[in-house]
């Protein structure tokens, strides 16, 4: 259960650090790739929040990625993986993505850097984002002949309206730190060098209310907001295929 994340072959594609009391600080690590996914970041990241959900001692957590990138999306280099897109979505991304919804605490996305793709979508997974004034979010599917998918199509209707999520969508657009605020896609835009620092103060404040209101809180919010959001992840999956 200790053993050190993401160790394989001298690598490692997710940390996993405590770097204040009560909170988790999971960071994607594979900067040169711009932490883009790949079946081991997949498989770490899911093993990482799973981490984080079941240690009582961890109170909040925040995610982030290493380097000058959020999340990339998918890594379309290793397009072998996804040979059946579908079970590949509906099992290895919905499994960590899924995680994110249940653990009974709040989780902050720190977007560092772009998120893009799939990266969008964990972004906006998460309960509450802190976005870099350089960052930026994008649909980026269309450009590369795909459909949003892990939810994004649900999440992004939600937040900003079928009109503006639908054109976002098919062009691809890239939406920077101060629309996604004004949009309220994230809750706070800062300095790019102060992103991590201002998501784990934040995180460590919420680490001082009571755990069981802040769960069932955001068990009861998640219900309100997310009727009918695993139908539309499992049939973005099956028109992916």
């Amino acid at each position: 259960q200790n053993r050190t994340l993401a160790a394989r072959n001298g690598s490692m594609t997710v940390k996993y650090e405590t770097p204040k009391e009560g909170v988790a600080l999971i960071t994607l690590n594979r900067p040169d790739k711009l932490n883009s996914f790949n079946r081991e970041l997949r498989a770490d990241l899911t093993q990482a929040l799973a981490k984080a959900s079941a240690d009582d001692a961890v109170r909040a957590v925040v995610v982030t990625g290493e380097g000058r990138a959020f999340c990339a999306g998918a890594d379309v280099s290793a397009v072998d993986e996804m040979a059946n897109v579908e079970d590949v979505l509906n099992t290895e991304y919905a499994g960590f993505l899924n995680i994110l919804q249940s653990m009974p605490k709040p989780v902050i996305a720190a977007i560092n850097g772009p998120a893009a793709g799939i990266g969008m979508t964990l972004a906006l997974t998460c309960d509450l984002r802190v976005m870099g004034e350089g960052a930026y979010l994008m649909s980026a599917f269309a450009n590369i002949g795909l459909v949003p998918d892990g939810g994004l199509s649900f999440l992004l209707t939600r937040e900003i309206g079928y009109a503006r999520a639908y054109q976002l969508a098919i062009e691809a657009e890239k939406i920077d730190a101060k629309r996604a605020l004004d949009w309220g896609l994230v809750n706070r835009v800062v300095a790019d060098g102060d992103v991590l620092t201002n998501a784990l103060d934040w995180a460590a404040s919420l680490t001082e209310r009571a755990p069981v209101a802040m769960a069932f809180t955001k068990r009861a919010f998640r219900a309100a907001a997310q009727d009918g959001l695993k139908t539309a992840m499992a049939y973005e999956a099956m028109l992916q295929r």
